[in-house]
């Protein structure tokens, strides 16, 4: 009889809504299943982690939809950040969200060790969300697994977690494969559209929130308006995709970590570590810390030879940011980076404070 109610419940949930194209999504579902399937008897706590827009919530969701009955019960906490920033009292909710999920009631019983159960923290910020929602993982029951998505490295590591998934940016096949998805409704893009195509897919970066987006805004219009949007694009970054990324910025603790990422935006990308560590702790901004806070939370990286590099997207978003503190004067922005901007202010003489 309960392999009978196991089987009708199997067929009976609805799966979680996942990307319409899911491009390029089997092997990370598959790499992150195979981190706690053989694993029968552990509770298994596994991180992914990655910047804004790489697809974790989106992997997180194909796994949840693919996880067979053998586990007991299973939920998924879905925005645990917007959650929280938009209600005082939305640990709680989540807290009995959970419960209910998993206990079929909001009543807090001494059951959790007793079931094996899948649970998904998606979009966790803050330590305390993961010690209110699923403590260091000992309440739940043998073979239990825990997924938790989330920006910022750290977090994963205060929790302990037994392995660390990173959301890598798509190769080219797959970024040119679902940007022709959403842009021609085709797996390769019109032979007219071939070379605008692999230059919108270049501006993207491998970034699968920028490809749907773009792909999703260029479809049906014409080479001219492609053409126009490419060049916009060079000097104003999308803002859909720009609110997605500026999150992990927001969400820096405090304004040191901005000016270091700003700094990092505008002057120092390509550059070694060492160096614009001494240049920005000679400015009082504690740049060792910093610059391994901005490391977690997915905004640079450290590439060959020790040098600093990010992704280009955040970078415009930097930059952009930059900009908007004043659109029309350069000279009232705190940082200039283009020569034309630099030699404009000089010759007219509108400087107020900028680095050069």
């Amino acid at each position: 009889m309960e392999e009978i109610v196991k089987s009708v419940l199997a067929k009976l949930e609805r799966p979680l809504s996942i990307t319409k194209f899911p491009v390029g999504l089997e092997p990370h579902v598959e790499k992150v299943i195979g981190l706690f399937e053989n694993q029968p008897t552990k509770v298994c706590i596994i991180g992914i982690w990655g910047m804004g827009g790489s697809g974790k919530t989106t992997v997180a969701k194909a796994i949840y939809n693919q996880i067979p009955r053998t586990f007991g019960d299973k939920s998924f906490i879905q925005d645990i950040r917007q959650v929280c920033e938009t209600d005082h009292g939305g640990l709680v909710y989540l807290q009995e969200q959970l419960l209910s999920d998993v206990l079929k009631t909001n009543v807090i019983e001494n059951r959790l060790s007793e079931k094996k159960l899948f649970i998904v923290l998606d979009d966790v910020n803050e330590i305390d969300q993961l010690k209110h929602l699923c403590g260091n993982g000992k309440r739940f029951g043998q073979g239990s697994v825990i997924i938790i998505t989330t920006r910022n490295l750290d977090l994963l590591y205060q929790l302990n977690v037994d392995y660390v998934y990173e959301m890598d940016k798509m190769d080219e096949n797959n970024s040119l494969e679902l940007f022709s998805r959403h842009a021609f409704r085709e797996a390769k893009p019109r032979e007219d559209f071939n070379e605008l195509a692999r230059d919108a897919v270049a501006y993207c970066g491998g970034l699968p929130l920028a490809l749907e987006v773009l792909g999703s805004y260029l479809s049906k219009r014409s080479e001219n308006e492609w053409r126009s949007v490419l060049s916009k694009l060079e000097v104003i970054p999308n803002t859909q995709v720009q609110n997605k990324l500026r999150i992990s910025f927001d969400g820096l603790c405090d304004d040191m970590e901005k000016d270091i990422f700003l700094d990092v935006c505008c002057f120092f990308i390509g550059k070694e570590r060492g160096y614009v560590t001494d240049i920005l702790n000679g400015c009082g901004l504690h740049a060792d810390i910093g610059i391994r806070v901005l490391i977690d939370r997915g905004l640079i990286k450290i590439e060959k030879n020790n040098k600093l590099g990010m992704h280009h997207l955040l970078r415009d978003m930097g930059r952009e940011i930059v900009r908007q503190s004043s659109t029309m004067q350069p000279g009232k922005r705190s940082r200039l980076w283009l020569s034309k901007d630099v030699l404009d202010v000089l010759i007219k003489n509108t400087v107020s404070t900028f680095f050069i």
